[in-house]
């Protein structure tokens, strides 16, 4: 199928799962994951009309984006890679959201940043939910930590987000993720992918973040 087929698919699906969940599709966002894609497929998607995008790299979203923001000016840039405190200032520049805020360094650098831009970019916690050492994001337990630090230095702190273990069932962690949000009061969640993004929606993903069942493999 083509892009825009793909588009129409999953939105599909998301209509249905968010029906068996008795949820209002309208409180769900497709964050359609660019990374690695040819640029004839981003095309296809903005033809399609689809105007969200996440990267996972600062120097390739600057590639692929700055020139595109002048044309289209509906655009919303989600930040779902890793941030290194060098790359804030540029992070600032172009995205719209950031979900991968995970450590107070962070927190500080993007709130002095935010402030010399004149922007209040909403922000999520990344959790490393499945306490993998080679994945990205908070522990469980600096989650309250962070979040009263964030609030205390007045970012807009939207939501969590994750990345469950592969090769495993992502509906614990996806669960855990909801408690854990619930807990501390935030309205947002961003988790779920290509294989699994209607479990999410069963369990109250707000943000599902899908590349390969959008836009086929990534060239790489």
């Amino acid at each position: 199928m083509s892009v825009s087929e793909n588009i129409d698919f999953i939105r599909s699906k998301i209509d249905k799962a968010a029906s068996a969940a008795g949820r209002d599709v309208g409180g769900i966002e497709l964050v359609a994951v660019s990374k690695k894609q040819p640029e004839a497929r981003i095309e296809e998607a903005l033809k399609a009309g689809h105007r969200v995008f996440g990267e996972n790299r600062v120097a390739e979203a600057r590639t692929r984006w700055l020139e595109r923001r002048m044309k289209y000016r509906d655009l919303r840039l989600h930040l779902i890679g890793p941030l290194q405190t060098n790359k804030v200032k540029d992070a600032v520049a172009l995205f719209d959201v950031i979900e991968t805020l995970d450590r107070p360094k962070l927190i500080h650098a993007l709130a002095e940043e935010m402030s010399n831009q004149g922007k209040d970019l909403p922000c999520f916690i990344q959790v490393n939910i499945g306490a993998e050492d080679q994945k990205a994001g908070c522990a469980i337990e600096d989650v309250p930590m962070l979040l009263e630090e964030a609030f205390d230095i007045g970012l807009d702190i939207q939501g969590l987000m994750c990345i469950p273990p592969v090769n495993e069932s992502p509906v614990p962690y996806f669960s855990l993720l909801k408690k854990l949000g619930q807990r501390h009061q935030l309205k947002s969640l961003s988790m779920g992918m290509s294989g699994d993004f209607e479990d999410a929606i069963k369990l109250g993903a707000t943000h599902i973040r899908i590349g390969t069942a959008l836009f086929g493999a990534r060239d790489y």
